[in-house]
Parts: C-alpha cells; structure tokens; sequence
C-alpha cells in the first residue's frame, strides 16, 4: 500500500536556522511522534526505531535512515528510510524530498513524501493510513515550530502520538467509507 504526503508551512525563523535545525537528525527526532535514533552509523546514516499505536494495534518499527541529499546552498534535502516491523509482520519505506524557500524574513518549508507499507498496517487501508499521516505530519509541524521558537515542544522521552487526533481520523475514514462521502464533505 502506498500513499504520498505534500505539505508547505510556514517557520517565523531565517531560513538558515531552520535549514540547521532540520538537516540534523538529533534535533529533528525530537518532533517527529514515536520516533527515536538509537545509533549513528555515520554523518549521513542512522538507526532507530518508531512505535506507533492506534485502536488497538501498536507497531515499533526498527529501520535505518540515510541523509540522501542535503544541498545546503539551495536548501534542499533528500531523507530515505526503511523500517521493519519488530514482530516480522511487515515493513515500510519512505522517501522524502524537502525545500526551503526565504518568504519576507520568514521560511517556507515545503516537503513531499512517498510512504509504501506492507503487512499488519496495510491491512487498514490506504484512506485511513493517509488520514493517520496525515495527523502525525500536522503533529510534526507543531513539534517543529516549537522547536524553533524556544524549544518548548517534545522530547526523546515524552515523544509520543496525539492519540486522540489518531482516533478521530479512524472513525472519521471508516463513517467516510460507510456512508460514501469524502473527508471535507463532513
């Protein structure tokens, strides 16, 4: 199952502190939900592991990410990473293609993502797994930005999934698919 992510959001920081902050690995774990490095391989690869849980699943992903491209002087990146269920019951891959842009002082950021699953969480469907990536991306962005801004936000420790924003896109995709009606029609 395969599903693609695009989003641009706005930083209220130059666009050089966020090219820093989301070029390095170690800062950006921290606002990603689930997420944590366990291993730096080298400046470009790393270990680590994400868990995720929704209803009554829960998957922990132990996988590798490597630091593609990151063209500094056109702030542009690229993230591939590759991850296998702990249990053996399935995997994912995703790639990641980012730029910054320089808007009046502030930073546009704007990233695609191709994510392709395979096993337990494939089974749910495309529908909910975009809605469900769709919950942990807006999630990122205000990890992110409070980051950036004072570093309030999550950390290593406490960095887990907005459940009940998880839940809500569950029931939201299933009454869609019941009732035959699209996500913005409600």
């Amino acid at each position: 199952m395969k599903t693609s992510i695009e989003k641009t959001f706005q930083v209220g920081q130059p666009i050089d502190k966020v090219w820093e902050f989301l070029s390095d690995p170690n800062k950006i774990v921290v606002c990603v939900p689930g997420a944590q490095i366990t291993e730096q391989v080298d400046s470009r690869n790393y270990k680590g592991v994400s868990i995720m849980k929704f209803g009554p699943v829960s998957v922990k992903y132990k996988g590798e990410i490597f630091m593609e491209k990151l063209d500094a002087e056109n702030y542009e990146m690229r993230i591939k990473g590759k991850g296998l269920d702990s249990k053996g019951k399935g995997s994912a891959d995703m790639t990641m293609n980012g730029k910054l842009t320089e808007k009046e002082g502030d930073t546009e950021v704007h990233y695609r993502m191709e994510v392709s699953v395979v096993g337990m969480l494939a089974q749910f469907g495309s529908r909910m797994i975009t809605d469900v990536s769709k919950q942990l991306v807006n999630q990122f962005v205000t990890n992110f930005k409070n980051q950036l801004e004072g570093g309030a936000g999550s950390s290593n420790e406490e960095n887990s999934l907005d459940a009940a924003g998880l839940i809500g896109s569950v029931v939201k995709s299933k009454i869609s698919d019941l009732f035959g009606k699209k996500e913005d029609e409600f």
